[in-house]
Formats: structure tokens, C-alpha cells, sequence
């Protein structure tokens, strides 16, 4: 994997770059839809190519291994043979399923034993393991396993938590660089900064990450309900640390402010699955604002339901029509409103990369933020 830097933005820390995979460029900054087990929800491949515009996607470590396993996987020659994606993929570790797991694992320095939410089937998953396991899903860019903290913690628990995730990380470099990719194409793994919301501890895992010069590095344990200030005083900290001349991945953020915020503090990779999760409950992005579909308002409107987006969810379906799908508890409103929220957010960061280039970014975001995030 390389990553070039185009364009610094004048008023900000916003940058626009590409980074090329043997599955294709990638233009940052990006958003990777969320494809958790081998599927973007109610999304057709077609559709995240054509409509949507997606340029990566997201799979999960965890949901893959259990569904539909590794042999099947293997056998199909990899997850972008499965599911006939064939643009770069990146998958998580299995890391933040520790962490919502929690009711239902134990963690160890050997790694974290869990229950399966499927059939209640024990399993352990090891540093080594899950480097194994993401080489077999053939993933373009592999997570480091770490341990996502939850919100609040405390001090001490995170820095236990944030050395053992520096030692797991030893671990996972160690098994990716003596085993080979198994489907003739290359691999890449990033590291994952973690420290919770403590200035001390970030900075001193980022600077670890730093040290161990992989190809890109991830920013982990963060959006897990700490104040948004929070976030981006952290984000703006590690950033600052972590090499310019590699990718920065801010997982699992967020909302379209977030997002923007993101950007302007130097991040260039992000996945979410509000577009799809918020989508399939009403709650529809758009270049006006949030429109809460299911509102008695939308009735009789038969305006397009985004007309600044030129695709074809967006300006061939109403919002009176729209409504009707999700008051008669229609499939076809939920698959709407997941495709309109996902070529929503791929717009909006092709957006910031145009006004990165041109060096507008900074008064773009402000202005844009307060209109997208407006309820309608």
C-alpha cells in the first residue's frame, strides 16, 4: 500500500491524499461504508459501485469468522471473491466485539475468550489468531487486535488497557511479517492508538504506533459516548503525533459534524454505521438537513427527497412516498433511505476533498456543518 499527499487545506489541518492498493486508489478524505458480515445492509454491490460511489468497504473480523466461517471464505478465494466486491476492503479486528461483548468474554494476556452471540459456542481470539483469520478474509488493509475501552474508565484501567494493547500489537506485527497473503495480492496492517480520553496516555500511544512504522495508523477508542469535545481534543492530539506522510483512520465516527471535524484535525479514513442503522429507522441525511421521514409533515410533500444530490434515490422518490414505505413498514423505504444516507455521506467527503484542494475547507466545513445538521 502508498499513500501520496496532494493538498493541505490554508485554514486548517485538512488534507487530501490517495492511497493505491492492488484492489484499487483510494481518494481521501473517505468514508468506507460498513460492511459487517460480507454485506452493506440492503446495499447491492451495483449500488455502492454506481449510486453510492464507494471507493472501500468496511468488513468485520468477528461477524466473518463465526458467518459464514473461514473454510467457506477460503474456499471462495476471499472475502472480495465472496462477495464479489472488487475494490479495497478493510477489516477490524474484532476489538470493539470485546468491548460490547463484555457480558460475555474474558480477557487475558493470551487474548479474549467469547461467547458467540449466535449459538453460545466458546472461542478465544489471540494476536496471532486474528492476524490468521483476517489473511484468510483477505482484507486489503488488516486491524491490529486491540482492546476498545469503554466510556467512562478509569485512569488506571486504561493504562493497563493501553499497554497490553501495545504488547498484542508486537504480537500481531511478529505473525503479520513471517506469513504470507493468501490470494496473490498484498496486505497491509495498521496499528490502533488507544489511551482513552487521558492526554498522558494518548500521547504516549500514539507515539508507540508512531515507532513501529506500519503503512497506516488508526485512531481506536473513541465515539464510545464521551462528550464530542472530548473526541476531538483526543483526535487533534494524536493526530499531531502520528507521521504525516501515512494515513489516519479515525474508527467508527460518525455523525456528518463529526466527520467534518475529523477532517479539519488531520484524519483521512472513516467508517460509521449510522447511514445505513439511522436509515433503516427514518432517519434520513440530506444536503438540507436531517429529515425524520416518519413525521406527519412529509405526508403530502411530493418533493424530491434531496434535490442537491443528482442520484437517482435522491430525486426520483418524494418524501410523501418515502413516508408511506416506512408508515406501511415497506422494505423498499428502509433500502431508500440506506442508499440515500450512504451517497449523502460519500458526497459530502468527495465535497471536502474538492474544497481542500481549492484551500477552502475550513469556512466550507463551518457553513456546512450547521446546514446538514439542522433538523428539517
Amino acid at each position: 500500500m502508498q499513500f501520496k499527499l496532494e493538498a493541505q487545506d490554508a485554514g486548517s489541518k485538512a488534507r487530501a491524499g490517495l492511497i493505491t492498493t492492488d484492489h484499487g486508489t483510494i481518494e481521501t478524505p473517505i468514508f468506507m461504508p460498513v460492511g459487517t458480515a460480507a454485506s452493506v445492509k440492503a446495499i447491492h454491490q451495483r449500488e455502492l459501485k454506481e449510486d453510492i460511489k464507494a471507493q472501500i468497504i468496511l468488513g468485520n473480523t468477528y461477524h466473518l469468522y463465526l458467518r459464514p466461517g473461514l473454510s467457506v471464505l477460503e474456499q471462495a478465494g476471499g472475502l472480495h471473491k465472496f462477495n464479489g466486491w472488487d475494490r479495497p476492503i478493510l477489516t477490524d479486528s474484532g476489538g470493539y466485539q470485546v468491548y460490547s461483548l463484555s457480558g460475555t468474554r474474558k480477557i487475558k494476556e493470551e487474548g479474549v475468550t467469547f461467547k458467540s452471540h449466535i449459538d453460545g459456542s466458546k472461542h478465544i481470539f489471540t494476536p496471532e489468531g486474528v492476524m490468521d483469520i483476517q489473511r484468510t478474509i483477505g482484507a486489503d488493509i488488516m486491524m491490529a487486535f486491540d482492546e476498545c475501552t469503554p466510556y467512562p474508565c478509569d485512569y488506571e484501567y486504561a493504562r493497563k488497557s493501553m499497554d497490553m494493547t501495545h504488547r498484542w500489537l508486537k504480537r500481531c506485527i511478529s505473525r503479520f511479517d513471517s506469513t504470507e497473503p493468501k490470494y496473490g495480492y498484498s496486505q497491509t496492517l495498521f496499528p490502533i492508538v488507544q489511551g482513552s480520553t487521558y492526554k498522558d496516555l494518548r500521547k504516549a500511544s500514539a507515539e508507540f504506533i508512531a515507532e513501529q512504522n506500519r503503512e497506516g495508523n488508526a485512531i481506536g477508542g473513541l465515539s464510545v459516548g464521551e462528550p464530542a469535545e472530548d473526541m476531538y481534543e483526543m483526535t487533534e492530539l494524536v493526530c499531531d503525533i502520528l507521521p504525516k506522510d501515512k494515513p489516519r483512520y479515525l474508527m467508527g465516527v460518525g455523525t456528518p459534524a463529526n466527520i467534518l471535524e475529523g477532517i479539519a484535525l488531520g484524519v483521512d479514513m472513516f467508517d460509521c454505521v449510522m447511514p445505513t442503522r439511522n436509515g433503516r429507522n427514518g432517519m434520513i441525511f440530506t444536503t438540507q438537513g436531517i429529515v425524520n421521514i416518519r413525521n406527519e409533515k412529509w405526508k403530502n410533500d411530493f418533493s424530491p427527497l434531496d434535490p442537491g444530490l443528482d442520484g437517482y434515490v435522491s430525486s426520483f422518490y418524494t418524501k410523501a412516498y418515502i413516508r408511506h414505505l416506512f408508515i406501511s413498514e415497506e422494505i423498499l423505504g428502509m433500502q431508500i433511505a440506506s442508499l440515500q444516507n450512504l451517497s449523502f455521506y460519500l458526497h459530502l467527503v468527495q465535497q471536502a476533498r474538492q474544497k481542500i484542494k481549492e484551500g477552502t475547507f475550513a469556512a466550507w466545513k463551518t457553513q456546512t456543518i450547521k446546514q446538514v445538521m439542522q433538523r428539517l
